[in-house]
């Protein structure tokens, strides 16, 4: 007996191009679904620590500013350690085309 080869129609190669895309993307909405889920699990449970009195609006507003000063400070003692660094390298790119 002799096999023949079956050829799949164009339509079915469609349809399972489309199952394949939707299951991707129900495979997404899935972990987006989750990561909802989550912080939404996490919101209530800092929205019950301040209700109950475990969290202070008025201190983690302090500490919010405190902590963005201090970004702000790295963030320009990043940009310092840039320009130094760039200084460096091209000192030591004249002293390479000296030799």
């Amino acid at each position: 007996m002799r096999r023949t080869r079956h050829i799949a129609p164009p339509e079915l190669d469609r349809l399972e191009l489309a199952v394949r895309r939707l299951l991707e993307t129900n495979d997404a909405v899935r972990r987006r679904a989750e990561s909802a889920e989550l912080r939404a699990t996490e919101l209530e449970g800092a929205v019950r620590d301040m209700a109950t009195g475990g969290l202070d609006p008025v201190a983690l507003t302090g500490r919010v500013e405190t902590l963005e000063e201090e970004n702000r400070m790295l963030r320009q003692r990043l940009a310092q350690a840039q320009q130094t660094v760039q200084r460096i390298l091209g000192r030591l790119q004249f002293v390479e085309e000296e030799r």
